[in-house]
């Protein structure tokens, strides 16, 4: 058996792998011997069948599976011993796969293509900075954390007159055309929350209405969109459709939130270790907690800032024409040419990331180990436990349970996604170089929805 390599150009090259006689003889010989204990003729005793017989039934069966079984092993032999690099997966020569003749065997000869992984360079160096972005926790910004903590810890009290952030809850009724109740309309209880809307007609509307005050209104003008409205009215989405825009809102109550006190009660609930004892060190550990917290946000955006340059200055020449047959090939599902030619380009981009992030890897020796493996998959249980306010078990109960996550294959490839997303963005912070941009929140959050 011999591979014989044709070069087609830069990124494309033919297989041709060359089987004699000598090479399948004596396996297809052998395995119509195992046929021919075994099979049950009439007329014959088993183990007694001529081999003739089993020859004329089975042996070009045989001979095609035994050609096809020396054929991929010499393939990938070959790409192995040779050390090439590919796409994909070899692939039959369109139109001229195979010269032989099963009828009378002798020489025979099996054609493939493969796509070579092309070879490129990373446009990273200790000469070019990447912009870092970071929140600028102001004066502001803390006082806004500190605002949302006394809430939290507030208390909600009834108060007599709807103010600008309170909450209104009252009896939702549908009217008729006429404006009045509507026979076998809409009627619900639910609760309008002032802080949240937008609409400055219902604001003003609902602004000085006091317990039991009644207004017209329009329910879409006081809910976020069309889940939150059938909702607001207990009813399914679907049910909106022909549904009045006329709607009498009799108020039952309002509740308005009493912040929090910033004492010592307040400090203690906050940091029971007993950090805080002023306004002023709270300031400097919400400081502190804040800048910590979008530290996460920055590092993720600096990943994909680099990801953003990467993909826009690494040039990297795709044999695209095997790709495409391969794809075509190796897919589950039939795929016309349509709806591959809609979908290439996103799988081009796909792979040329896939490529990017492999060679950076390889060039830094950065590599994955079960241990790693195992290490994470525990540490995102005990941070679903947590998310829960539940207690992480012991750690061989938490082993156990991530040994079990591991033999999901969906699982796994989620987990090593996300750990090897973890490991380039590690890599990134410490060989990048860094050009500190601060940002106020909300500049911050527009560029990172951008991303």
């Amino acid at each position: 058996m011999n591979v014989v390599q044709e070069k087609v150009d830069k990124l494309n090259a033919i297989l041709k792998v060359q089987i004699n006689s000598d090479d399948y003889q004596s396996k297809v010989k052998t395995t119509l011997e195992k046929y021919r204990k075994t099979a049950k003729v009439p007329g014959f005793r088993p183990g007694h069948v001529p081999l003739g017989m089993i020859q004329k039934q089975y042996g070009k069966t045989v001979l095609a599976e035994e050609l096809n079984k020396i054929s991929n092993d010499g393939l990938y032999k070959f790409i192995q011993d040779e050390k090439l690099e590919i796409l994909g997966n070899p692939i039959p020569l369109q139109d001229d796969t195979f010269k032989g003749d099963l009828d009378n065997p002798a020489d025979f000869e099996f054609s493939y293509e493969i796509g070579f992984s092309p070879k490129f360079d990373i446009p990273l160096s200790s000469r070019k900075s990447i912009e870092y972005f970071l929140v600028k926790v102001d004066d502001k910004l803390i006082a806004k954390q500190i605002e949302d903590l006394c809430k939290r810890y507030g208390k909600l009290e009834s108060t007599d007159e709807v103010g600008e952030t309170d909450m209104v809850m009252g009896l939702f009724r549908e009217l008729d055309s006429n404006k009045e109740p509507k026979d076998g309309g809409v009627e619900h209880n639910s609760t309008i929350s002032m802080e949240f809307l937008t609409d400055k007609k219902a604001i003003k509307s609902l602004k000085g209405k006091k317990i039991d005050d009644s207004i017209v209104l329009d329910p879409s003008t006081v809910s976020k969109d069309a889940k939150d409205m059938a909702s607001m009215l207990g009813i399914e989405e679907s049910g909106l459709e022909g549904l009045s825009k006329h709607f009498k809102f009799t108020i039952n109550d309002i509740k308005r939130m009493e912040m929090a006190e910033l004492n010592e009660d307040l400090f203690n609930k906050l940091f029971p270790a007993g950090d805080v004892k002023s306004e002023s060190e709270l300031k400097e550990k919400v400081a502190l907690d804040l800048t910590n917290m979008f530290k996460e946000d920055s590092n993720r955006l600096f990943t994909q800032t680099i990801y953003d340059y990467l993909m826009d200055k690494t040039k990297i020449a795709m044999p695209e024409s095997f790709l495409k047959r391969w794809i075509k090939i190796s897919n589950e599902k039939p795929i016309d040419d349509e709806t591959l030619d809609n979908e290439f380009d996103g799988y081009l981009k796909s792979m040329k990331w896939q490529l990017i992030q492999g060679k950076i890897f390889k060039e830094n020796d950065i590599q994955i180990s079960n241990e790693e493996v195992m290490d994470f998959t525990k540490s995102l249980l005990v941070s679903n436990y947590a998310q829960y306010g539940m207690p992480a078990p012991e750690d061989k109960e938490l082993t156990e349970t991530a040994m079990r996550l591991l033999k999901d294959k969906e699982q796994v490839n989620g987990i090593y996604d996300r750990l090897t997303e973890k490991k380039l963005s590690e890599y990134f912070q410490n060989n990048v170089p860094m050009k500190e941009k601060k940002l106020s929140y909300d500049d911050f959050v527009k560029k990172a929805s951008k991303k």
